[in-house]
């Protein structure tokens, strides 16, 4: 027991991607991302305060705070009240200040059979949110009544965390003998009317995973690789569209999770992006050499060795002596003005896809599909998220500017393939 209470008042060093996310705070923008679950019953909130009572205490790097040093920033443990369920709101992923919410940096939101989970990208990626929505899920299914054992996405509420869930396990795997520079040139930038304040614009579209996965194999590519084509098909027709007097190359921001290379159990951050393109200066691309291109970039760039060279450039970035010894005022307008001048510039959209969503047997039953939202974008842009549940595969698209352009142009190459689409919106 001891033990335990020692475990949960450690305070923790940021992860090597966690440092990046505060900076980029302002007043319009935070760095969230948002996971629903859509049941096949009407949400219980009062039950569902209670399941997060209950589950969050599992998740230490969650029940924090995030604080300023004279350095770097860390999460303390928050033994504040909350963080309170709240009825859904129709902007999602809005800013989250970090000394509002009694300086919680996650949300919990219901509406009719919705349940969402928002968190700063500081405490973790997607995945590790998923752990932490999927176990309050299993204490909320367990308070009705409905047994569901431990297993998969779902930790035992009562087990002590494992230390490697709480590692950054970036520095773990930080080891190549190399630090590959990243030579990025400018991508195409959207151009469209910027929304008012605390205003995103989501698109969903829902489609038969068996449809879109005949429609990949047809092109001999995977579903990933054939929607990532699709989206940078849509940016193609959008620049020319626009008919700007440069053209320039079209990209697009692709997490990738390192897990499925690097073994793990951390519930931080360890992703890091790729940048499958295409260039219009060279000639006009049919849809099926952009699928070919695409297929190919996956192949070549999505290894276990560049994925550790990237690690190490990162990690060889804030090992850095100069840079360790900054305060944190300075580190801050440094990576703040490198990623608005730079990194920012790197990518035309962002597309994630989770993949198939693996719940646990003893919950199934009662689920009807799964959403998930990359949040607001740091500039005018759209960002696409992509995750399936048994046969339904949902495509989210969320942008802070009035025109869908990008997301007709999308779903209508998706609709000239053959493939069914619903479409859902907040607008």
């Amino acid at each position: 027991m001891k033990e335990r209470e020692i475990q949960q008042n450690e305070w923790y060093k940021m992860d090597l991607s966690a440092v990046v996310y505060p900076t980029l705070q302002r007043r319009d923008f935070s760095s969230v991302y948002r996971l629903s679950v859509v049941l096949k019953e009407k949400v219980n909130p009062r039950i569902l305060q209670q399941a997060v009572n209950i589950g969050l205490k599992r998740f230490p790097t969650y029940k924090v705070a995030i604080r300023k040093g004279v350095f770097w920033r860390y999460l303390e443990p928050n033994n504040r009240p909350g963080p309170f369920v709240m009825k859904d709101i129709k902007n999602p992923c809005m800013p989250m200040p970090f000394k509002s919410n009694n300086r919680y940096p996650i949300r919990f939101y219901y509406y009719e059979k919705r349940i969402a989970f928002e968190a700063h990208h500081s405490l973790g990626d997607g995945t590790g949110g998923m752990y932490v929505l999927h176990t309050v899920l299993a204490v909320y299914f367990r308070l009705l009544g409905i047994p569901v054992k431990p297993g998969g996405f779902v930790l035992d509420v009562d087990e002590k965390p494992d230390a490697e869930e709480l590692e950054d396990a970036y520095i773990r795997y930080a080891s190549a003998k190399v630090c590959p520079p990243r030579i990025g040139e400018k991508a195409y930038r959207i151009c469209g009317t910027k929304e008012p304040f605390y205003t995103l614009n989501i698109i969903d579209g829902i489609i038969s995973v068996q449809e879109v996965k005949k429609v990949a194999a047809s092109y001999h590519v995977t579903i990933t690789e054939y929607l990532n084509a699709v989206l940078l098909y849509a940016l193609m027709q959008k620049q020319e569209k626009d008919s700007p007097y440069r053209y320039r190359p079209v990209k697009i921001a692709m997490p990738v999770n390192l897990r499925q290379f690097f073994p793990s159990k951390t519930l931080r951050n360890f992703i890091t992006m790729v940048y499958p393109s295409i260039d219009p200066r060279l000639g006009e691309y049919t849809f099926e050499e952009i699928v070919e291109q695409v297929h190919n970039f996956m192949r070549y760039y999505i290894t276990e060795k560049f994925m550790r060279g990237d690690i190490t450039t990162n990690y060889a970035t804030r090992a850095n002596p100069i840079i360790r010894i900054a305060p944190l005022f300075i580190k801050d307008i440094v990576v703040r003005e490198f990623y608005r001048m730079v990194q920012d510039k790197n990518s035309s959209a962002g597309l994630t896809n989770m993949g198939v969503m693996k719940v646990n047997p003893d919950m199934e039953p009662y689920i009807e599909r799964f959403d998930i939202y990359m949040g607001q974008p740091f500039s005018t842009r759209t960002n696409c998220a992509i995750i399936s549940f048994q046969d339904t595969l949902t495509i989210n698209f969320a942008s802070s500017i009035k025109e869908a352009e990008i997301e007709q142009f999308f779903f209508r190459k998706l609709v000239k393939d053959g493939i069914h689409v619903r479409i859902e919106s907040n607008r």
